[in-house]
């Protein structure tokens, strides 16, 4: 198989080839044969073929592109635990209930790779369907999701993560384990959600708006968003000793996480 000149740009395909990562991954999931599997963007199967091979108990492979889905179900139409499914994974999450404790494989397309994870970071339902997130992203990605407090990489990807995700970085993948060869490595990470949150968000879509918000002047001090966000009231910045001659990346989670309580009660 040829698989750059099958892989789509505009889907931001890049086919994980090598079998020695494929089984490192698979290794993180721990599957069992009770339980229900969901891979993100399947490609060629090569994955879908490893997970099939541990015998967990459904296997929903959701994959965007036509051609792929074909391919898909032809090559596996003998495996009944393995359901193939047409549909973009955005749209596929939001509207489908596959259960609880469900393990989420994913070499994510690098073009939409963090808003499949901030969606599903910020399911309203909490603790959410998934056991377990093991995902493959560009390492830059990665290192954003990874980033600490005051580093050139922390941002909201990080805050909304940490919020209620535990992860832990696995290993780096080079380059060539792909085909086509994407131009950066790729960093494999896993997620479990927090069983003890003490930060009560009750909407997440309050953390994205304040992260989003306070972020959009990246390299300025927030006193001009962060009053826009509390239409000019000045006694919250007080109540939360804060320094509003800080640039956003200068905050910490907990910041952020204490400034969308506050934003939350607005809407009380």
């Amino acid at each position: 198989m040829n698989f750059f000149k099958v892989a789509k740009k505009s889907l931001g395909q890049n086919f994980l080839i090598d079998q020695n990562i494929i089984n490192k991954i698979i290794k993180i999931g721990n599957i069992e044969e009770s339980k229900t599997v969901l891979e993100i963007g399947p490609g060629y199967g090569s994955l879908t073929k490893k997970i099939a091979s541990m015998k967990p108990n459904k296997i929903f492979a959701v994959e965007k592109d036509k051609k792929l889905v074909s391919f898909l179900k032809k090559n596996f139409k003998d495996f009944s635990n393995i359901k193939i499914i047409d549909n973009d994974i955005l749209n596929f999450i939001k509207n489908k209930n596959l259960g609880q404790n469900i393990i989420v494989f994913g070499n994510l397309p690098y073009n939409i790779s963090t808003q499949i994870l901030a969606s599903l970071v910020l399911l309203k339902k909490w603790p959410p369907w998934y056991k377990i997130l093991i995902f493959m992203f560009q390492k830059e990605v990665a290192n954003r999701i990874l980033a600490k407090e005051k580093s050139k990489d922390f941002g909201r990807l990080s805050i909304l993560c940490n919020w209620r995700l535990e992860i832990k970085k696995h290993f780096h993948v080079s380059k060539n384990c792909f085909s086509p060869k994407p131009k950066i490595n790729s960093t494999v990470l896993s997620f479990k959600p927090k069983k003890n949150n003490e930060f009560n968000i009750k909407n997440p879509k309050h953390l994205e708006t304040v992260t989003r918000v306070l972020f959009s002047g990246r390299r300025k001090m927030i006193n001009k968003n962060f009053l826009k966000l509390f239409r000019y009231d000045n006694s919250v910045a007080k109540e939360l000793n804060l320094n509003l001659n800080q640039r956003p990346e200068e905050l910490s989670n907990e910041m952020f996480y204490r400034i969308a309580i506050k934003y939350e009660k607005l809407f009380n």
